[in-house]
This record gives structure tokens, C-alpha cells and sequence, in this order.
């Protein structure tokens, strides 16, 4: 009878505690329900769509910042502050024809008899962007989108070409140029690839948003086996300040030349380095054509064919603007006919670098880039030419080569050909955008 007591004020003891703790998970619970609300905010930008109106359009010829800010009811006065805010973050003057950009209006002012935006988005690409706030204070920034990348591995066998192999798997034909151009340029000639030929390999796609598919962005590894030679490459950084990367063979043998083959993508040789060239127009008089002419589209990226130094970005007479490369003591290149040179004197470039892009410029009768090869200072022709391989490795990067590539090749290995679709293993890595 006397515990009777003690076990009521026990009981009593034990609610107490666990109406506490109750207390304790439900504030822990609304913490985190908070945290998962706060979470679910969608952004833009940036920017709360919940709280902004979106309207987007693309610059039209004649459209200025000015034109577009005075459309959407923003006064004289106030956009010369705003360009003036913003001229050291973006020259609003570079707005180009065909770009995206995007006007946010706070939806608690949508109301307002008259519509103001109170930001301005001007996008550059896919993934960059310049953001001009003029809601209270008017400030500029640059920024990016999150950008993801995803690994993946596929495989083919040739029926007739690397390109029809790829567009039957559904695969980027990025990978072909990549193979072709980039990888096994020097080693595979990829108009004679025959029948039963096939490849592995080890890439990366680049994604915007998560959702915006911006191809793919390089070849980790590759294995080929063709005329009965079996042919591996693997990707690595030879030089972290210059950023140079190379493919080598699993015994650590540079695959690349010094130089490629061809400064534009995708092209074809409209006229050829010959010294005895006869021209009608000119009475079949002997006018040397000194270099290889490639035809290409107007605005085709024109790539530095080797690594090396600018140093010539102009234009004069017949060449029109032109870019010109010292590479090393023995050997430079010149590149004519651009519409526009994206590379100034004095710049070091690398292989594969735009540097411009084709024109019409100088004489010309279309589209072309003419590509020149000087040798000891003389103009001489590419494709007759011995050129040296690329810089080999060195020896106290050989052993750190040789361990990072020994599980990439098994994972190569391990890989099986499908004559349906290719496998795919995927490692997402998310970068965060950069402010």
C-alpha cells in the first residue's frame, strides 16, 4: 500500500518527461519542415520565381539597351545611370543580334498602372549570363549556371563510317570529331575505317540546369581497334598553369602532332598549296597559290592548328584580317580571310583554340579560310611536311601517368561491344554557379 504513492508520482514523473520530449521532436519536425519549405524555392537567375514575372525575348536588329529599357517604360534619365552603373561589368553596347535576354518584374507591382522591370538578363550562352539589378541600388554581376556533368561509357562497331555508327546509338557526333580530329588524328585515318572496326569509350556530357543538354564535353579515354591494331588513349594534363592537355597510348606515347591537321572543323580543301597554279582570269599565267585553302561556312571557329604565340592580329590588302602564330624558332602559321579575329598580339594560344573565324575578307571569292605553314621562315606545304610529334612526356610525369590511367584502362576493358545501344554508367558531379 505504501508504493502506491511513489508509483503515482513516477508515472507523473514519466509523462512529464515524455511530453517534453514530444515538445522537443515536434519543434525539431517544424525546423525541418521549414528548412524543406525554404528549400523548395525555385530559382532563375537567381531569382524566386515565385516572386518575379519572367518575360523573354531575343535582341532584334536595331534594338539597343537603351530601345529595350525605354520599350518596357524606363525613362532616358534612368537608363543612362543604369548604363553607367553597369559599364564596368558589361558594355551594353556588345548586345548581339539573336542572343536570349530575359526582363524580371516584381509581381507585388504588377498591379501599377504602369510596368516597370526592375532587372535586366542578358545571355551570353547556355551557361553564362550578366544580371543588371536596378531595383534599389542599380548594380551588374556576371554569373554562370549550375552546370553538371555526367560520365558515361559507349561502344560501337563499324557498318560503314564513325559517324552513322554514332547516329544509330542516338550519340553525340561531338564524339566522332573528338575521335577523329582530336584523339586519333595521327594514328587512324577515319575515311578508311573498315567494317567490323570498333571503339570504346569514356565520356562526359555537359549539362545546364540539369535539363539543357550542351554536348559533350571531353573524352576521358578511348580504345579503337582497327586493321587489327589495338589503340588506347587516355587523357591528361601535361601542363596545370597552361592548362595543356594531350592523349597518350597506355605506354605513355603522345598520340597527337604538334600541329592538326586542319584549322576548322568539318571542312574541305577547296585549293591546295601548288607553286605552278594556272588561272584563267589571269591569262593561265603562273600565280603560286602558297597556301591550303578550307571552305566553310561564314562564322566558322577558325582553331589555332598548334600551340604558340600571336603575333600578328591585323588586317592588310589581299589577306584581309588575318591572325598569324609563331610556334617555336622553326615553325609559324597564318590564318586569312577572317570576318573577325577573336585573339590580339602577344596572346599565347593552345591547340584547338579559336582565334577567329571565317570571312570573306581581303580577296577572296567565298567563304574560305587560307591556312599558311612557314618552315625555317620559308611558306611551304603542310601535308608534305614531317611534323614533329607532340611534347612527349616527361619522365617525372611518366609514373604518375602510368598509375592515374592503370584503372581507367581496366574500366576500359571491362567494357563489352553492343551492337544495340550503347551501355551507359553515369557519375554525376554538380558545379555550383559561380557569382
Amino acid at each position: 500500500m505504501q508504493l502506491k504513492p511513489l508509483t503515482v508520482i513516477v508515472v507523473i514523473a514519466i509523462s512529464i518527461f515524455a511530453c517534453k520530449e514530444d515538445n522537443s521532436v515536434e519543434i525539431e519536425y517544424n525546423k525541418e519542415l521549414a528548412e524543406i519549405v525554404e528549400e523548395e524555392k525555385i530559382l532563375e537567375f537567381g531569382f524566386d520565381r515565385k516572386n518575379y514575372e519572367f518575360k523573354r525575348d531575343t535582341i532584334k536588329s536595331g534594338d539597343t539597351f537603351g530601345v529595350i529599357l525605354e520599350r518596357n517604360n524606363i525613362g532616358y534619365p534612368d537608363i543612362f545611370q543604369i548604363a553607367e552603373k553597369a559599364k564596368d561589368t558589361f558594355d551594353i553596347r556588345k548586345l548581339q543580334v539573336g542572343k536570349p535576354y530575359t526582363l524580371l518584374y516584381a509581381k507585388k507591382n504588377l498591379k501599377d498602372s504602369i510596368q516597370k522591370p526592375t532587372t535586366f538578363i542578358y545571355q551570353n550562352n547556355l551557361e553564362d549570363y550578366v544580371v543588371i539589378d536596378f531595383r534599389d541600388s542599380i548594380q551588374a554581376y556576371r554569373s554562370k549556371k549550375p552546370v553538371t556533368y555526367v560520365e558515361k561509357t559507349a561502344t560501337g562497331i563499324i557498318e560503314s563510317s564513325i559517324s552513322s555508327t554514332l547516329e544509330d546509338k542516338g550519340l553525340s557526333q561531338k564524339l566522332a570529331y573528338k575521335m577523329a580530329d582530336e584523339i586519333y588524328a595521327w594514328t587512324i585515318d577515319f575515311r578508311r575505317l573498315q567494317k567490323g572496326d570498333r571503339f570504346k569509350v569514356i565520356y562526359t556530357d555537359k549539362f545546364i540546369d540539369d535539363s539543357i543538354y550542351a554536348g559533350v564535353h571531353n573524352v576521358k579515354a578511348a580504345y579503337f581497334e582497327h586493321n587489327g591494331d589495338s589503340l588506347y588513349a587516355f587523357e591528361f594534363e601535361t601542363d596545370s598553369i597552361k592548362g595543356i592537355v594531350d592523349y597518350f597510348n597506355e605506354d605513355a606515347k603522345n598520340l597527337r602532332r604538334a600541329f592538326l591537321k586542319a584549322p576548322v572543323q568539318f571542312s574541305r580543301i577547296s585549293s591546295r598549296y601548288n607553286l605552278k597554279r594556272r588561272i584563267a582570269v589571269y591569262g593561265y599565267k603562273v600565280r603560286p597559290h602558297k597556301g591550303t585553302d578550307f571552305a566553310a561556312p561564314i562564322g566558322t571557329p577558325i582553331m589555332a592548328t598548334a600551340n604558340g604565340t600571336v603575333v600578328e592580329s591585323t588586317r592588310r590588302g589581299g589577306n584581309g584580317k588575318f591572325v598569324k602564330i609563331r610556334h617555336n624558332d622553326t615553325y609559324s602559321t597564318q590564318y586569312l580571310h577572317m570576318s573577325r579575329q577573336a585573339v590580339k598580339k602577344g596572346e599565347f594560344v593552345k591547340q584547338g583554340d579559336v582565334i577567329g573565324y571565317v570571312g570573306m575578307t581581303g580577296n577572296t571569292g567565298g567563304p574560305h579560310v587560307c591556312y599558311r605553314f612557314w618552315k625555317n621562315g620559308k611558306q611551304v606545304d603542310p601535308f608534305k611536311q614531317k611534323l614533329p610529334e607532340a611534347k612527349p612526356i616527361s619522365d617525372s610525369l611518366k609514373i604518375k601517368y602510368l598509375e592515374y590511367v592503370k584503372p581507367i584502362k581496366q574500366r576500359l576493358d571491362d567494357i563489352f561491344f553492343l551492337e544495340a545501344e550503347p551501355k551507359i554508367k553515369e557519375n554525376t558531379i554538380t558545379e555550383d554557379p559561380i557569382l
